[in-house]
């Protein structure tokens, strides 16, 4: 028997153990593959919490322009000094609630009290001058009656009378200058409100419109709105606007108040005001946000999120009742007008759809895409506290 040469014996070793490590890794894959499927097989029913659908139904969506500015309080003062002087006294601060005719705070009246004081002095002896002119009047009339003085010297006497009336006039008018100049170096609320800024320390001496402090009024509260010339075409006073204010989730109603006529300088916008339902708790400057009403239909909707795209069409996920089991099931549908729903507490953007029975128990969107025919059964966990529901993969 012809022998076989070694290096022949050696090949057929290395291909019969890649033969076998092949074999092996083709049946391990299988494994594997077979132990992933098998628990997606077994997979049937998912809990849903109440929180997690909710019925198509007909609403009233508005239609409307996106909106954004700031919370403004209608009454808003920068109190500034009206005098030149060492400030004396600062009766508040930052947060104190004042009412209208509160002094805020005193500058230095020694120099108004003395020029007050000068003036009045000054129309006290006006006023001596013109009763000395006014009898020399009296006594020059009755001796020009008698002829004992001329007529010229009468004129005289009645000249010397109406400057003296003018002299007093004038004093007076110069006296309540100083006095208001003396009542201005205490600063008063123009109404009431709360300090909302402190400029000044006593002791400072501040020039005339020197800034002091800041008044607000909080009772009244409306926000300031930027728009495009042809986004103000359509606005009208009395339209509603639903918004949220920072980031709080709750929405807060509001109405167009007034409508600037006439466009900025260099911006080109056009102002208008949206007053606010609700004024507890808002604050002076807050950033707002939200839709203001243009127009209003009545359709079959839902909120945006729960529309899937992951399709060629758009789709709802619904649950349907099949046979004794509730189902999730695909309904495929038409995307129409899009809008808010200002009459209900939710800010989520609403869709109009057809190709879907009213009274439909939708899927919302938070709970992402399930299999068809996957058996729904809901929890006894409160709606407020769901927040994902937790599933497994289809």
């Amino acid at each position: 028997m012809k022998k076989i040469p070694t290096r022949w014996i050696v090949i057929g070793v290395v291909i019969i153990a890649l033969l076998g490590g092949v074999l092996r890794a083709l049946s391990n894959k299988s494994a594997k593959q077979a132990a992933a499927a098998a628990p997606a097989n077994t997979i049937s029913q998912i809990e849903l919490a109440t929180s997690d659908v909710l019925k198509a139904e007909l609403r009233d969506i508005t239609q409307g322009l996106d909106v954004s500015g700031t919370v403004k309080a209608v009454n808003y003062a920068v109190i500034k000094a009206r005098v030149a002087g060492e400030v004396k006294v600062i009766t508040v601060r930052e947060g104190d609630s004042v009412k209208a005719g509160d002094v805020l705070a005193r500058i230095d009246p020694t120099e108004y009290q003395r020029r007050w004081q000068q003036a009045d002095e000054q129309a006290s002896a006006a006023k001596s001058q013109m009763e000395i002119a006014q009898r020399a009047w009296d006594s020059n009339k009755a001796l020009v009656d008698q002829g004992f003085i001329s007529k010229a010297a009468m004129d005289n006497s009645v000249a010397s009378y109406q400057g003296a009336i003018a002299s007093h006039k004038a004093a007076i008018a110069g006296a309540d200058v100083a006095r208001k100049a003396l009542d201005d170096a205490s600063l008063r609320a123009p109404f009431a409100g709360v300090i909302s800024g402190r400029t000044a320390q006593v002791g400072e001496r501040v020039a005339i419109d020197a800034k002091l402090m800041e008044l607000i009024d909080l009772s009244q509260l409306e926000v300031e709105v930027p728009l495009s010339p042809s986004e103000s075409m359509d606005v009208r006073v009395g339209q509603v606007a639903s918004l949220q204010l920072e980031d709080s989730k709750e929405n807060v109603g509001a109405k167009v108040k007034r409508v600037s006529p006439s466009a900025q300088t260099g911006t080109r916008s056009v102002l208008i005001y949206l007053g606010l339902d609700k004024a507890e708790g808002l604050r002076h400057g807050l950033f707002a946000k939200g839709i203001l009403g243009l127009g209003k239909s009545q359709v079959l909707a839902v909120p945006l999120s729960a529309v899937r795209t992951d399709r060629a069409q758009p789709y709802v996920q619904v649950v349907e009742q099949m046979g004794d089991q509730q189902k999730v099931a695909h309904k495929t549908v038409t995307l129409g007008i899009r809008g808010l729903d200002l009459s209900k507490p939710e800010s989520e953007t609403m869709v109009g759809v057809t190709g879907l029975a009213e009274g439909s128990t939708v899927l919302k969107g938070q709970v992402g895409a399930l299999r068809e025919g996957l058996v729904v059964k809901y929890t006894a966990i409160a709606a407020s506290d769901v927040a994902t529901p937790s599933r497994s993969a289809p």
